[in-house]
């Protein structure tokens, strides 16, 4: 286990990134688009405190969901992009914040999936003695 410590902060430190560069885009956003502000705002706040669950590995479900939570916030980022989508009903510009924000929250889920499959390994080793 202690030889994979870093893993956690590995993931802790994209989570964070992304976390605190949603918080930036509030202001830019909260009076001219309500929803889109909020969305930054919870989006940010939720990605800053997901690195205590990841760094003191609180445990799998702790993974999956924040796993699934980025998976939502990167398909909206996706979503919104796309030329008379659904939610905003025109395609939105990528800028390098967004672009940087979304492969952070890549990074994240691709070490967390690392770390909930050698967790799986370590359980499943301890299983069979």
């Amino acid at each position: 286990m202690t030889s994979r410590i870093w893993l956690y902060y590995v993931a802790a430190g994209p989570t964070f990134i992304a976390g605190v560069l949603h918080l930036t885009l509030v202001p830019n956003v909260i009076d001219r688009n309500i929803g889109t502000g909020i969305l930054f705002l919870v989006g940010g706040i939720a990605q800053i405190f997901w690195v205590i669950p990841t760094i003191r590995r609180w445990g799998t479900p702790w993974y999956y969901v924040g796993m699934a939570g980025t998976l939502v916030l990167i398909i909206i980022w996706v979503t919104t992009r796309i030329p008379d989508n659904p939610i905003t009903g025109r395609g939105g510009s990528i800028s390098n914040i967004g672009f940087a924000t979304e492969l952070f929250q890549v990074i994240y889920i691709v070490v967390s999936i690392i770390i909930v499959l050698k967790d799986r390994n370590v359980n499943r080793k301890k299983n069979a003695v």
